[in-house]
């Protein structure tokens, strides 16, 4: 006899298989092995088609289905998804894997940030201590970034933390449904790439890898990471975002021996363990204060 799984427990596993899923995001682009422009191009039509099948057949079957751009808010949001986009694959080709996905972790820091400034959510001191830490970790990064030359990318990556953390925050504060924006959002950047390739032409050695990114793993991993959030908590989701920062380096190392720095490791290990460290904190404080209202409604 199967035991059918709670909505806490059904969370946890989607949200479990997103994390996963994303993992497989830089690996896929290193392997198909084209310039900037041609990947931005693939990855957009390939994303882009797979949002519209899925809203196309969900809107057949449930008629329920989110809108793709939900008003102003939802253009704005689309707006910074799409900048994020092309800050985060220009920066696959200018910094090492560790240290992107260590610096776009630090999104966090930004997205606390913005709360405390555009929405009067004041961070806990225990907060505020652990985005010190990660600004300390950061600095450890992107400092390795300068000695070696790849302050560029390092710079990008940290644009894509900044537009992601922005568009968190406003699609906060408009509390409407996003589901399909990010997805759509590739139109940006994909126009830009497409641009680019209709001028120098399009180089990609094996097209095939950045088609199965944009078409299965990226519509998978940001579609479950989304509806995570309707069964766990949002510090429980943003555990399992932390997969790729510890998952995609250790991947690039297996397939391509890109070895990080000690420097980027130790930054990164910091980054990690706080955020880790916050997040579980968070989540106890979350337990704490249910368990409360439970006993004063108590009969």
């Amino acid at each position: 006899m199967t035991v059918p799984l709670t909505d806490h427990s059904k969370g946890l596993l989607l949200t479990a298989i997103g994390g996963l899923a994303l993992t497989a995001d830089i690996p896929l682009i290193k392997l198909a092995g084209g310039d900037v422009w041609s990947i931005l191009l693939l990855r957009g039509i390939s994303t882009l088609a797979a949002a519209l099948l899925l809203w196309v057949v969900w809107r057949a079957v449930a008629r329920n289905a989110p809108p793709l751009i939900p008003g102003r808010a939802g253009l704005a949001v689309a707006g910074l998804y799409g900048i994020t986009s092309l800050c985060f694959i220009s920066a696959v080709f200018y910094t090492s894997t560790a240290n992107l996905v260590f610096i776009v972790a630090f999104s966090t820091v930004f997205a606390m940030a913005f709360s405390w400034l555009f929405l009067g959510e004041r961070p806990r001191p225990q907060t505020l201590a652990a985005m010190a830490m990660m600004i300390v970790a950061i600095a450890i990064i992107v400092q390795d970034g300068l000695t070696s030359n790849g302050w560029f990318g390092d710079l990008l990556a940290l644009g894509a933390a900044v537009c992601v953390a922005a568009a968190i925050v406003v699609s906060r504060a408009s509390g409407r449904d996003m589901g399909f924006t990010p997805l759509v959002a590739v139109i940006l950047p994909m126009a830009i790439g497409g641009a680019m390739v209709y001028a120098n032409g399009l180089n990609v050695d094996a097209p095939w890898w950045i088609i199965l990114d944009g078409f299965v793993v990226i519509p998978i991993a940001f579609f479950l990471l989304a509806t995570g959030p309707r069964y766990i908590s949002g510090p429980e989701v943003a555990m399992f975002y932390l997969l790729e920062t510890v998952l995609a380096p250790i991947w690039v190392w297996l397939i391509f021996a890109e070895v990080p720095s000690t420097q980027s490791l130790i930054g990164g290990a910091l980054l990690v363990a706080t955020l880790l460290a916050h997040s579980l904190w968070q989540i106890s404080q979350g337990r704490r204060r249910r368990a409360a209202a439970v006993v004063r409604h108590a009969p």
